[in-house]
């Protein structure tokens, strides 16, 4: 049996430093007794959750308290320090899979809360107690090679605040995702929108599409009469288990992380949080990485961006990514996804911000497109579902990732729109036949970023024409953010104030279009060699004089 840390070491590093705590501020604090946990990890091949006669331990797996990682020996045995309020974990290694429940939430822990949660104040209950740590903890695997090449759902921020919203949400996003070949999915924060009893609703949804299904913490999915970060999660962990956990496919290793750190102790759905990682959180990623083989791809999962997103995503990032960026420097592949700020984005860093593999390869973040596109606001459709459209002018929706070995490729998704549907095209009404060159083509490419490249054509007039990467506000979201707000008369939340998108695209229409309807065509390269069209009609006509 291998593991990062003893026992006794982190037992001793902790007794140090609260002494000298104790010794600086003169307290003496409560110290929860540490104990170990013990188990085994087994070829479950009854699939029925208990070990059996004949069913072995199985070697090499890793299991996890949040911090350490221990790894099971030759019998599938283990053991790791925990305290009374631990959930011990086992990563699921590559070609096996850990039980579902009937929503197909994995099942993957054991929380130990001898006392239960803290939650006598709280709205929504916590976990109840657990009593005695049991003497054998034990994880079932079954058998399930994974396939070469998976896909995989990403969705951001579904975040109902009623059971209505949760009807939107099924019917406008998950519908669609009912019968996918994807491998699993995953809702990256902000689960419900504050109202934490309505997790069960959208799990319910969420297991119809009949793959399992992973949680990201959000901040809106927390327990606000928390007076510290530690017990912020505790209707969380009741419902989902750890908020911070990994797990493995192939060759890639998903890694999840609760950034979101509650820092007001008020009680209030207002209160203050921000962006961050703990010391147990980055000694977890650097302990889970020391079992990760160099060559295999390290996915991040979190709700907060960790970078700074720029002009689309706001201040929203989380303090301790540049130790993270060192921490993912001994891989090579990595990529990290987020959700939180409503807008669909990207970034990418390098060594100016302390991404250092020697390949010289760049870390991949990308906020994801929201489910809830901006709140479920906006006028409804035909079908009654609110027009919610992102604050950047792309339509509500979902990301596909797709991963080959420790390659990948991303597709993005608006809800009920075709598949092909990636590029929004935007000129004005009608072109002035005698100046068709001061007419403005802006195209907004939804899931492009800085390594796409982008150009246009009039079919039959002339050459392609390479488009500016300019961020900017998507006019045609403006317009009809302007239009809502008329529209919402105070009875309803009319759409967000535009926010400048980082995927448009601009140039001049070119001079001497004759009179006539004629069909401007945008064509967008991504970073992964995916080409995508998008078509207009424009108008080029003889305009009064003013």
């Amino acid at each position: 049996m291998t593991m990062n840390y003893t026992v006794l070491q982190r037992l001793q590093r902790t007794m140090l430093w609260t002494a000298m705590f104790c010794v600086v501020w003169g307290v003496i604090p409560a110290i929860a007794q540490a104990e170990t946990a013990r188990g085994v990890v087994f070829d479950d091949r009854n699939a029925n959750g208990s070990r059996d006669a004949g069913e072995p331990g199985i070697a090499g797996v890793h299991v996890s308290n949040g911090v350490d990682v221990a790894t099971t020996d030759a019998g599938g045995n283990y053991e790791i320090g925990i305290k009374d309020d631990t959930i011990i974990f086992v990563i699921k290694p590559r070609d096996w899979k850990t039980r579902t429940d009937k929503l197909n939430i994995s099942r993957f822990y054991y929380i130990h809360k001898p006392e239960g949660s803290p939650d006598k104040r709280y709205k929504f209950r916590g976990v109840e107690p657990t009593g005695p740590l049991p003497e054998s903890i034990d994880f079932a695997l079954t058998s399930s090679p994974d396939p070469d090449e998976f896909t995989v759902i990403l969705v951001g921020d579904p975040q109902p605040n009623d059971r209505q919203q949760v009807r939107y949400y099924a019917n406008d996003v998950v519908v669609e995702l009912v019968d996918s070949t994807a491998l699993f999915g995953m809702s990256l924060g902000d689960i419900v929108g504050n109202d934490l009893s309505l997790f069960d609703a959208v799990n319910a949804v969420q297991g119809v599409v009949g793959i399992p299904w992973y949680n990201v913490l959000g901040n809106h999915d927390i327990n606000f009469q928390a007076t510290s970060d530690q017990f912020s999660d505790e209707t969380f962990e009741r419902v989902y288990g750890p908020a911070n956990y990994a797990f493995q496919y192939g060759a890639v290793h998903f890694v999840v992380l609760d950034n979101v750190y509650w820092t007001s102790a008020n009680g209030s759905e207002k209160g203050k949080y921000e962006g961050r990682l703990s010391e147990d959180q980055l000694m977890f990623v650097a302990n889970y990485l020391e079992q990760v083989p160099r060559e295999d791809r390290v996915v991040l999962c979190s709700h907060i961006p960790l970078p700074h997103m720029g002009p689309t995503g706001g201040p929203y990032s989380t303090h301790d990514y540049p130790r993270l960026l060192k921490i993912l420097s001994s891989h090579p592949h990595t990529l990290s996804f987020s959700g939180h700020t409503h807008v669909n984005d990207h970034r990418f860093s390098g060594s100016e911000e302390g991404y250092t593999p020697t390949e010289g390869t760049d870390h991949h973040h990308h906020n994801v497109v929201t489910g809830s596109g901006s709140w479920w606001r906006g006028m409804p459709d035909t079908r009654g579902i609110p027009l919610t459209p992102m604050a950047d002018g792309a339509p509500n929706g979902y990301v596909l990732a797709t991963f080959r070995g420790n390659e990948y490729r991303l597709r993005y998704k608006g809800a009920h729109m075709p598949e092909d549907y990636q590029i929004a095209v935007h000129t004005q009404e009608v072109v002035d036949v005698a100046n068709s060159a001061a007419a403005k083509v802006v195209a907004n490419v939804f899931n492009g970023n800085s390594k796409s490249k982008v150009k246009m054509r009039v079919r039959g007039f002339g050459d392609w024409l390479s488009m500016q990467h300019l961020p900017q506000i998507d006019p045609a979201y403006k317009a009809a953010q302007q239009r809502d707000v008329i529209l919402a008369e105070g009875k309803r939340a009319p759409l967000p104030a535009p926010k400048v998108s980082g995927h448009i695209w601009s140039a001049q229409l070119p001079a001497g279009i004759p009179r006539g309807v004629h069909i401007l065509e945008v064509e967008s390269t991504d970073m992964f060699g995916q080409v995508d069209r998008g078509i207009r009609l424009i108008d080029v006509d003889e305009l009064p004089a003013k």
